[in-house]
């Protein structure tokens, strides 16, 4: 690793995710106040900070060309623990998304199937790049994603599998998919929703059902109409750190995971909102400008897929908790409470400074 290479690593996007994964640190220690059972998360977040800050540097001093070679064994890696969820992965908030070897660590790998993906499918349309308008080279790319997105599905994490959607599709359409295979995948998904709907999970449905109708089910809209009450309540300066009353007062489920954002709301107002979203759009930016600087297709595609993810994520969860869109159950990136999801996002973020050190 030449001294040349850590000249083009982008200091101020990593200073920004440092930031901002301190700051989450913060709100959910602000969060878990009063409850002796979450008092440890904080710290746990802190760990899984300075873990995921050493993964990322290893990850970002090894060539992403080298790492390519090993797109196949992580992707049945990643494949094989989806399997494994369906006969030993524990139940959390109705989604068996959850492996805990020896009961030491808990393990998403949903979370590393976003990861898995991007180098999956990333590596082979840079190989077929200039073949992108046939139509077996579309297809077989969605034989890729196909065994990663129904495994992800049937846990069933709907939230997870529209990200991993999602995060194709940017891939697909940053590769040159044809606009006339984009009208065909509109039209097969316009098709195939009745199917889809009626493999919906009960809670899956309901979730949907509330968004439409909230008096359809008073009790499982309580946490969104809380949620809503925290951002609401907040105003300009908010009521101060730690004086939040949906979250002080417990009304707030899971607010430091899925319903962080209303708890930043709450207690720091409009101004503390804004400051933390433009935080996170910058690295977006970033991470968008170090996709367009690439010099290879693989390079432009892999850091693409990371983007996709956290930007809808990011898009997603402040929807949620405003009442735009439905409860899905994603974190907010390097804000909400989450080892696992925090260290995919720095293997992630790792892989994107790999392709800023090399892009001469």
């Amino acid at each position: 690793m030449s001294r040349q290479n850590w000249r083009q690593f982008d200091w101020l996007l990593l200073a920004a995710i440092v930031i901002l994964s301190i700051f989450g640190i913060i709100m959910i220690n602000s969060a878990v106040q009063g409850d002796p059972e979450l008092a440890a998360f904080p710290k746990r977040q802190a760990f899984y900070l300075a873990v995921g800050l050493a993964l990322m540097f290893i990850t970002a001093a090894f060539d992403y060309h080298l790492l390519r070679t090993l797109t196949i064994p992580f992707y049945v890696f990643v494949l094989a623990l989806l399997a494994l969820v369906g006969t030993l992965g524990q139940s959390i908030f109705g989604a068996q998304s959850w492996i805990n070897f020896f009961g030491l660590f808990p393990i998403q790998p949903s979370e590393l199937a976003k990861v898995a993906l991007a180098l999956a499918l990333g590596s082979y349309l840079a190989t077929n790049q200039e073949r992108i308008g046939d139509l077996r080279v579309v297809l077989t790319g969605m034989i890729i994603i196909a065994p990663i997105f129904i495994l992800v599905a049937l846990q069933p994490d709907l939230g997870t599998a529209i990200v991993l959607a999602v995060e194709a599709a940017a891939i697909f359409f940053v590769a040159g998919l044809r606009f006339r295979h984009i009208l065909a995948g509109v039209a097969l998904g316009a098709l195939t929703a009745p199917l889809a709907w009626s493999m919906l999970a009960e809670h899956q449905r309901t979730r949907i059902l509330i968004f439409i109708d909230p008096t359809a089910n008073p009790d499982a809209y309580f946490n969104v109409k809380q949620a809503l009450v925290g951002v609401g309540s907040g105003g300009l300066l908010g009521k101060g750190y730690g004086q939040g009353t949906q979250s002080q007062l417990h009304f707030l489920r899971v607010r430091h995971t899925d319903f962080i954002f209303s708890v930043i709301a709450e207690e720091l107002g409009f101004i503390g909102a804004t400051m933390m979203l433009l935080i996170l759009f910058f690295i977006i930016w970033r991470l968008w400008r170090i996709a367009g600087r690439s010099q290879d297709a693989f390079g432009k595609l892999l850091v693409t897929g990371l983007t996709a993810v956290i930007l809808f994520q990011t898009l997603v969860v402040v929807g949620m908790n405003m009442g735009l869109v439905p409860v899905t159950g994603l974190p907010l990136p390097f804000v909400s409470y989450g080892g696992n999801a925090m260290l995919s996002l720095m293997l992630f973020i790792g892989l994107a400074q790999s392709v800023s050190m090399r892009r001469n």
